[in-house]
């Protein structure tokens, strides 16, 4: 990997690149480092917490927690790819970064897609328990809820892998220096000295029909749960379901609303820097929400989470 003498580099395969990250001295880049060390560790308590706690009380042992507890560990994964990395590099003056480890913090980033599908299957669920509640043990029976969540992995794998090929079967020629704290596919594609119509086509295409989709299946579930929450008798049911379906809506909003500034409005985010800022909310600060958001406005969360912390005391 020889460069030229204007400073860019030679067609020859790329075995590296740098992270350039946020600008800044020593003394903002230790700022940054306590911030994203803080929201990393609350990130990886939350979603543990939340992981182990669905998996020993049987009580929470039904579908809506079921796949709480996937978007839980799809969070967790997410931010241990991509966090970890960012911590190193406040501290260090290379940022180096693999290409193999470019292709998998851009294949997990790429993953926002499966954590969509994931949330359109919790309204649906949240649609069935709430409209048809007669029919909800078979309507989402064990064998339902592992194909439903396979499902949105498989999508999301999909979407990834051919997104990842793609982009990084594309030649590398302008320079190595991805301005961003991880491989996110704008500043890549930035880095490319051939056309990216054929991956912005396709981005477009898989992303925006998963997104419109799922958007699609959010709100339409959702209109048909207010009428009928809105026509419940009892105050008790209707605060019941109510305080579970506006934790999911909450979390919905955060997600999709931080991918639309991102991703959906190219006007939206000026500069890189203002895209490093909006990328630190959907790959770390919504998924340190996600757990507390569930946990804080759920009954049945903060009794699991009593009942754990008074065995932990009996033994």
């Amino acid at each position: 990997m020889s460069p030229h003498r204007n400073g860019n580099l030679s067609e020859m395969p790329l075995q590296e690149f740098v992270l350039d990250g946020f600008v800044g001295g020593p003394l903002t880049q230790a700022l940054l480092f306590t911030l994203f060390l803080a929201l990393y560790m609350v990130a990886i308590l939350g979603n543990l917490t939340m992981i182990v706690l669905i998996t020993l009380d049987a009580r929470l042992h039904s579908p809506m927690y079921f796949f709480l507890k996937n978007l839980s560990f799809l969070d967790l994964c997410y931010s241990s790819v991509i966090t970890p990395k960012a911590l190193v590099n406040f501290l260090s003056s290379s940022k180096v970064i693999t290409f193999a480890g470019c292709a998998t913090q851009f294949f997990f980033s790429m993953m926002g897609t499966t954590e969509t599908l994931l949330l359109a299957v919790m309204a649906y669920d949240r649609f069935v328990a709430v409209c048809s509640p007669l029919c909800y043990p078979i309507s989402m029976c064990p064998s339902v809820c592992a194909r439903l969540v396979l499902g949105s992995y498989f999508g999301g794998c999909l979407n990834s892998g051919v997104q990842t090929i793609l982009t990084f079967s594309l030649p590398f020629c302008s320079s190595n220096h991805i301005d961003h704290f991880f491989c996110d596919v704008i500043p890549l594609l930035q880095l490319t000295c051939t056309s990216t119509a054929v991956n912005e086509l396709v981005s477009f295409a898989v992303c925006g029909l998963i997104i419109v989709g799922t958007t699609l299946v959010v709100l339409i579930s959702y209109g048909y749960i207010t009428g009928t929450i809105l026509r419940m008798r009892s105050g008790g049911g209707r605060h019941k379901f109510s305080s579970t379906c506006s934790s999911h809506m909450t979390a919905v909003s955060l997600f999709y609303g931080t991918l639309f500034v991102m991703y959906a409005q190219p006007g939206a985010v000026e500069s890189m820097e203002q895209g490093k800022v909006v990328s630190v909310f959907y790959t770390l600060i919504i998924l340190m929400l996600n757990p507390l958001i569930y946990s804080l406005r759920n009954k049945d969360v903060k009794d699991a989470l009593q009942r754990l912390g008074q065995k932990h005391t009996a033994m």
